[in-house]
């Protein structure tokens, strides 16, 4: 039987392109909520806070950190980005435990 590694350490992803200040309230919401339940979070709004940043350079430094994570937390608009979907392939292909982060938290209304 294989054991699962246990989950620690979360990689935050979701929808960010086009929408109002690029999402960063509800990845910050949501990263509060998963560190007050214990997790340590990966929250790509801390690692890349300038919203003019090119999305290029955003996502090659995402997918780095997201290397160092036991899981990633995917939330509810995920499937309209094409960067999280980057990120989602990533990590199964590195063997990361897919969450939906509604199964983690619940989520308040902005």
């Amino acid at each position: 039987m294989t054991m699962l590694k246990e989950v620690k350490k979360l990689y935050l992803s979701g929808k960010m392109s086009g929408l109002p200040d690029l999402g960063f309230g509800l990845f910050n919401r949501v990263a509060a909520q998963l560190r007050a339940i214990g997790y340590e979070v990966v929250n790509p709004v801390e690692i890349n806070d300038d919203p003019e940043a090119e999305w290029l350079s955003c996502i090659k430094v995402d997918l780095d950190y997201l290397a160092t994570c036991d899981g990633i937390a995917l939330l509810p608009n995920w499937h309209d980005s094409f960067g999280a979907k980057i990120e989602h392939l990533a990590a199964q292909r590195l063997g990361l435990a897919v969450l939906n982060v509604e199964d983690l938290v619940t989520l308040e209304a902005a």
